[in-house]
């Protein structure tokens, strides 16, 4: 059994597609199946569905009408006949989003997030599997819904794994091609959850897992992992392979070709990852799998943009001890901030966080009644593994650095 990702960028018009059933006659779809993400830039035209639905009601319907024409256009460009079928399941899954915003009592923005945006993948999967099946590669369309159950943290789902394998286990027919979405599962009332931006990464290690796969391929527009992201980053350079742990130190620091969370299940059971070029299914690509060193040994670089930095220090010069630290983390966790460094001294304390849930002013707030605190906006988070001076140098030519710090093997630095 061998488990495929396609991402948005792969399937972001009828030629993604077609290319994408490229791919499967290339390197073969027997016992294969195929996790799909939504289309394009769909995430976010669903997400200022959600803004309009909350903030500005009139341009509710034409945020709507603009995903649907979307990919309206892609089905023509894909179906000779417009009478085809997959024409009504379509029109089906938005009357059910144009439904759930006229029925909906819920004031959560979260709900409303995870209901709405699943719809994305819910239509890629379902135009897909349509397409491959008329033009003779047999699949069967699957709802992960079914399968993948969750608790209810909306955006950012956990995984219930005793349920999740049972159903897996118990429903599964992995003799068959199947298409599936990304990104998405259910919680015990069978409410959409979802498992965090660029979860469909995951949802292919959650099956890998379950199903004891043999690999999982990731499918993307680079030739594989990169030491460096090219739109950030000169002269990126391809990494042959690397070891989980590298991979997953990667990850957490914010390397955005592998989700964070998608190594662990591959890591427990030793399940090989390959990350390689749609455009061209015949490369190597990157082997991420146990104990295999990097190659080659150079920096590899990560920036995250956007993020805030925060600076804590005592009201009355006392000391930022053990009782204050629990303090500060109690109030981040309260306020659901992502931290990416901290860094403390005898009578300071820092922090850079990502601010996903837009609570930052209700935690300065909150923190400003314990601390003197100095906040920056929009600041930069660059990180080095395996640096060398001249990796240092480069990289903070011409930056105001606000923070620094280094361990053996890594260093973070802040910029403004």
């Amino acid at each position: 059994m061998r488990v495929y990702k396609f991402g948005g960028a792969s399937v972001k018009d009828a030629e993604g597609i077609k290319n994408l059933a490229k791919v499967l006659n290339t390197i073969g779809y027997d016992n294969t199946l195929v996790v799909v993400s939504a289309m394009g830039k769909t995430t976010n035209a669903l997400e200022l569905v959600v803004k309009n639905y909350f903030e500005n009601k009139s341009e509710l319907q034409s945020a709507i009408h603009d995903v649907i024409k979307f990919h309206n256009e892609i089905l023509l460009e894909l179906f000779e006949n417009d009478r085809h079928n997959v024409f009504s399941v379509v029109k089906s899954l938005f009357d059910e989003l144009t439904l759930f915003f006229k029925n909906n009592k819920s004031p959560d923005y979260n709900f409303v997030y995870d209901q709405t945006i699943g719809f994305g993948e819910l239509v890629s999967t379902t135009i897909i599997s349509h397409y491959l099946n008329e033009i003779g590669l047999i699949n069967q369309w699957i709802d992960v819904r079914e399968f993948i159950k969750t608790d209810n943290y909306y955006r950012r789902a956990n995984v219930n794994w005793e349920t999740t394998q049972a159903n897996i286990s118990s429903k599964f027919n992995i003799s068959k091609l199947n298409i599936t979405q990304g990104f998405l599962g259910s919680d015990a009332n069978n409410f959409t959850t979802t498992l965090g931006r660029e979860g469909s990464d995951y949802t292919a290690a959650i099956f890998a897992y379950c199903l004891n796969a043999t690999s999982v391929t990731i499918w993307k527009d680079v030739p594989g992992v990169l030491n460096a992201d090219p739109r950030y980053f000169e002269n990126a350079q391809l990494l042959h392979q690397i070891s989980y742990r590298e991979a997953i130190e990667l990850a957490f620091y914010g390397a955005s070709v592998i989700h964070p969370k998608t190594l662990q299940p591959l890591q427990r059971k030793e399940i090989p990852l390959y990350v390689k070029s749609f455009l061209n299914p015949k490369n190597n690509g990157t082997m991420v799998s146990k104990g295999k060193a990097l190659d080659p040994d150079i920096p590899c670089f990560i920036v995250k943009k956007n993020q805030i930095l925060i600076s804590l220090s005592s009201l009355d010069f006392s000391y930022i001890v053990e009782e204050n630290i629990s303090d500060i983390f109690n109030l981040l966790h309260l306020y659901k901030m992502k931290v990416d460094v901290i860094q403390n001294s005898a009578i300071s304390f820092s922090v850079c966080i990502d601010n996903i849930y837009g609570n930052l002013e209700k935690l300065l707030q909150h923190l400003k009644a314990k601390f003197k605190v100095t906040s920056y906006d929009n600041v930069s988070l660059y990180t080095i593994r395996h640096y060398n001076n001249d990796a240092i140098r480069e990289l903070e030519n011409g930056k105001t650095v606000l923070l620094k710090q280094l361990t053996q093997q890594t260093v973070q630095i802040v910029t403004k």
